[in-house]
Parts: C-alpha cells; structure tokens; sequence
C-alpha cells in the first residue's frame, strides 16, 4: 500500500504543478514542473520507485526492475492522482488547464514528439534509477526532473507537452467535465508516451547487453 499511496502523492503533486503553472501562463512552467518532479522524485523513490508516469512504469516493467502486480495498481493510482489534481486546480482556480497540440501542429508531429521526449524520460530513469553502474548515486532525480524541463520547454508547444499518458487523461478529462473540451487528442498522450517508454527499454537492453544478470532477465 505504501508503493501505491507514494505513487499517487507524486502524480498528484506533478500534475498540480501543471495544472496551476499552465492556467496562469507561466512563461517558466516547464522549470516549475520539471523542479516538482525532482522533488518527488527524490521524496519516492526509496519506496515506490518514483515512476508517477504510466509510461516509466511500462519501462521498468520491460526492463525487470517493476513487480508485473504492481503494474496494474501503479497506473491505477497515478491515473487517480492526476485526476485529483486536475480538480484541485480547478476548485483554486474555477479554471482548467487544457492540453492539445500546436495550433497548425500535424497529429503525426505531435505524436512523434511525444514518443521522442518520453523515450529520452524513461532511458534517464532506466540508466540513473535502474542501473547497477549507477546505483546509490545522489543525482538521479535531478536528470529524471530536467529532463522534463528539456521536453518541456523543446516540445510542449508542439505536442501539448504530457509525455506521460496520467498526465494526458487528467488533463483532458477535467477540461472536457467542465464542458470546456473532448478527448479528441487524449489517445496521442497515451499512444506516443507508451510507445516511447517501450522503445526506451528496448534500446536500455542493447545498451547494456550482457550485464543485466542483476536484474534476472
């Protein structure tokens, strides 16, 4: 229970930052959110691993560091964290964030860039949180958190920046509940940052073929 209730602090407190970041119009949100994922990051990780992202759970289930029960319950718990915080934003603001892609941005751009940007998410968190070449090290949540600040800043005017699928479906389903949207794009923030996290520990096996006796697989 632990696991799962770090898990949806984490999330929550992330999609608080940018849900709250996004609906004043910040121009340094993306440093705010990366920051509040740092911050959780190291909050959780001695406990629950501090994926707070569905897509970093798929990784780390694919590389042999995620227990295949915890999978189910960890998006469970991060989608309800997301959702919570969405809410919370609204009920301080009476406003919602939304999240699409670019004006004029193609579907095929904004996709590609959320597979690119969660792909690099997920092979930080798998290289600095998962690898025994760098365990124990005090830097992890400051790579996982400014990668997220990179994405951000580089691809959240094109793709609506989630690279996080709780992030997506908080998001978009808080603003469609408020009969401000739809889910017409909610399926990018799942097919994209999926499709990066897998991609991510395919490429985190080659990178270290033959040295993943620890791990089992």
């Amino acid at each position: 229970m632990k696991k799962y209730l770090t898990e949806f602090i984490g999330t929550f407190f992330l999609v608080l930052t940018i849900s709250l970041t996004v609906i004043a119009k910040l121009p340094l949100a993306p440093l705010a959110i990366g920051c509040s994922l740092m911050i959780m990051v190291y909050m959780g990780g001695h406990i629950s691993g501090a994926h707070y992202n569905p897509a970093v759970t798929l990784a780390v289930l694919m590389r042999g560091k995620c227990s295949p029960k915890d999978v189910v319950p960890y998006w469970v718990v991060q989608v309800a964290g997301a959702l919570a915080a969405a809410l919370v934003a609204w009920i301080i603001t009476t406003r919602t964030a939304p999240i699409a892609p670019g004006e004029d941005v193609k579907t095929f751009a904004a996709v590609l860039v959320e597979t690119l940007y969660t792909f690099a998410l997920a092979l930080v968190v798998l290289n600095v949180a998962t690898s025994p070449h760098t365990e124990g090290n005090s830097y992890y949540g400051l790579a996982i958190g400014f990668t997220v600040v990179v994405a951000a800043f580089a691809g959240g005017g094109i793709s609506g920046g989630a690279f996080n699928p709780a992030v997506g479906i908080g998001l978009s389903v808080v603003h469609m509940l408020q009969g401000d949207g739809n889910l017409n794009h909610l399926w990018i923030y799942l097919a994209g940052p999926l499709a990066g996290g897998a991609l991510a520990a395919v490429v985190f096996r080659l990178q270290h073929a033959g040295n993943l006796q620890d791990s089992g697989v």
